[in-house]
């Protein structure tokens, strides 16, 4: 959704109907995600009948992480939680391993934009050739 609003002048408004439709996706789904999105500070809602969302700030300066953040996704491998504190010494290489591994994520995760979502998915497009199109 943050995407598509990426592509339209100012960055938005659309409504939630107009995203919807051009996502393939359920308006009750997306907006519950725009919600959550709105309450992270990625986006601003307009009333009136030419509101909708925007983005609330240029797509270079929103990232992965922070999207996934807002909508309550995590990165972290579910089974890390579950770890007692007192482990044998093999386990806790391969649980220090691990959370290595999930900081580098997370790290790349707040590093990439929309922007950079953007032209990879331009990249792609030319890649494939005229006809191809793909769903933001």
């Amino acid at each position: 959704a943050l995407l598509d609003l990426s592509l339209l002048p100012n960055y938005g408004p659309a409504s939630v109907r107009e995203i919807a439709q051009r996502q393939d996706l359920p308006a009750p789904y997306l907006e519950k995600l725009l919600i959550a999105m709105r309450q992270a500070g990625l986006v601003n809602s307009l009333r009136g009948a030419q509101g909708g969302y925007q983005l609330a700030q240029p797509p270079n300066k929103i990232f992965l992480g922070q999207i996934l953040q807002a909508v309550g996704e995590s990165s972290q491998p579910l089974f890390l939680e579950d770890y007692p504190d007192d482990l044998a010494a093999a386990d806790w290489v391969t649980v220090s391993l691990w959370k290595r591994l999930h900081q580098k994520l997370r790290d790349t995760l707040f590093s990439i934009s929309l922007e950079d979502l953007y032209y990879d998915a331009r990249s792609w497009q030319a890649a494939q050739g005229e006809s191809a199109s793909f769903v933001v």
